[in-house]
């Protein structure tokens, strides 16, 4: 037995900007006895630790190589531009390419967009890092462009932002290898799904106790004396007070309660 085995345990690599704090909690929820890893990495180099046996899922930036990794698209994220709060561009709540043609436009080389030609002037350099453009964009050298989450998680105070309606978009997806979608995985994809307790894989097993109470409940349904059973003796046929009630309606043919007394008075007359 591996160490794996000995001590269960889920490791999930996330890309900057995904925030998996939700689905963690749901987790830990669902699966205390199971305990959930977090690593977060580069988004190019995230494919490379699912492969490399780093993580047993990550939630990625696409594409990826189906060939290698199975990935599920969970959501796609609005394109912004981030700007200086005193830029000419935040007199509009929205803006185009076009709009940027006179501006320049910071690349960094961890860019996550996949231009196939990029908007507005060069910079004379590529910046090593988003975390490196924003500041630039700072100090008054250009503009960046970049998903809405990443515009959050390098806030500043002096920055702002604004959407660029017909921009390069950037999906997350959940993705793990081809060969390794193994329990733990599973029960993972149920979370972000949003599936139920009850419909998440292997809890199907929680409704035999259902059967067996109405398999015990069988032997009371027979338990009245005499006559034959009614449909008001077996609604009651827990012992209660109802029930005993059915049953001394169905024992009056035998001139035992009261009203059944009183239902035989017509033969005498």
């Amino acid at each position: 037995m591996t160490g794996s085995e000995e001590t269960p345990s889920f490791r999930l690599a996330y890309v900057p900007g995904v925030t998996p704090d939700k689905w963690v909690r749901i987790w830990n929820e669902r699966l205390p006895d199971v305990p959930l890893t977090l690593t977060q990495v580069p988004a190019a180099e995230a494919p490379g630790v699912l492969l490399g046996g780093g993580a047993d899922a990550g939630l990625v930036r696409l594409p990826v190589d189906r060939s290698a990794l199975s990935a599920i698209p969970l959501y796609t994220e609005t394109t912004v531009v981030v700007i200086p709060k005193d830029h000419l561009v935040t007199a509009a709540d929205e803006v185009t390419v076009e709009d940027l043609a006179d501006e320049i436009v910071l690349h960094p080389l961890d860019d996550v967009l996949g231009w196939e030609r990029l908007p507005g002037r060069p910079a004379l350099e590529r910046p090593a890092t988003t975390a490196d453009a924003v500041e630039l964009v700072a100090a008054g050298i250009g503009v960046l462009l970049v998903p809405l989450s990443l515009a959050r998680l390098h806030h500043r105070k002096d920055l702002t932002y604004r959407t660029v309606t017909d921009a390069p978009e950037s999906s997350v997806a959940l993705s793990w290898p081809e060969d390794a979608h193994t329990d733990r995985v599973e029960d993972f994809i149920g979370i972000v799904r949003g599936r139920t307790v009850n419909s998440t894989r292997g809890r199907q097993p929680a409704q035999a106790p259902r059967k067996g109470e109405r398999t015990q409940a069988a032997p009371a349904r027979r338990t009245p004396a005499g006559g034959k059973q009614t449909g008001g003796a077996r609604r009651g046929a827990g012992g209660t007070a109802r029930g005993g009630g059915n049953a001394g309606r169905g024992g009056g043919k035998g001139g035992g309660s009261g009203k059944g007394a009183k239902r035989g008075r017509p033969r005498r007359g």
